[in-house]
């Protein structure tokens, strides 16, 4: 997906990728990265689902989450991809693979993706990706995805990449915008051996 009239220098670095979207890193440097981690992490659909321990409300904060997500990413201890347009690199969303633990060879995973983007099936192919290289190239066995429950669409394109739906977490997440009350979680999960999903 191609969005006319904007463009972003990709990473030198190669990433997965299909020929419309493909993983790379996320650059600190740049003011288009900082500016679309900003957007993402304020949107109120975002901000919906999601109450990060860190809030992000400045360019300030968003370069220095990057930094972090690159800080994390040197340490081994996760995996953060820009999901990029395929042919122009600007960032459309965020796929990581996190909490890496190496003694059992396990992570989460987590997504989301820019207002402009959604409903273009960019979620899925990220996800889709970002599975592939958890479990190939970080040689991972079990990842695990969690998402509010109500959240409809975020249940679906984990059903659509393989994570089977194990069960509901219970009080597992705090509340849209609150750090004093929760609410359940349903926990999907997918092995290095189940079927390849369609």
């Amino acid at each position: 997906m191609s969005l006319a009239g904007q463009h972003s220098t990709p990473s030198s670095r190669p990433g997965p990728r299909f020929p419309e979207l493909w993983l790379r890193s996320w650059d600190p440097e740049s003011e288009a990265d900082a500016e679309a981690w900003l957007r993402g992490r304020t949107d109120p659909e975002f901000r919906r689902w999601n109450t990060p321990v860190r809030s992000t409300a400045s360019l300030d904060d968003a370069r220095e989450d990057l930094h972090a997500l690159a800080h994390n990413a040197a340490e081994g201890t996760a995996a953060p991809f820009c999901i990029a347009d395929g042919a122009t690199g600007l960032a459309l969303g965020h796929v990581g693979v996190n909490v890496v633990n190496r003694a059992m060879n396990t992570a989460r995973v987590g997504y989301w993706v820019l207002p402009e983007a959604r409903g273009h099936h960019v979620a899925t192919r990220a996800l889709a990706l970002a599975a592939r290289c958890a479990f190939t190239d970080l040689s991972l066995y079990r990842i695990e995805l969690d998402h509010a429950v109500g959240h409809d669409s975020s249940c679906h394109i984990a059903e659509r990449c393989g994570f089977t739906l194990e069960g509901t977490l219970r009080g597992a997440m705090w509340e849209a915008g609150r750090r004093d009350a929760y609410r359940d979680m349903h926990l999907h999960a997918r092995l290095a051996d189940d079927p390849e999903p369609v």
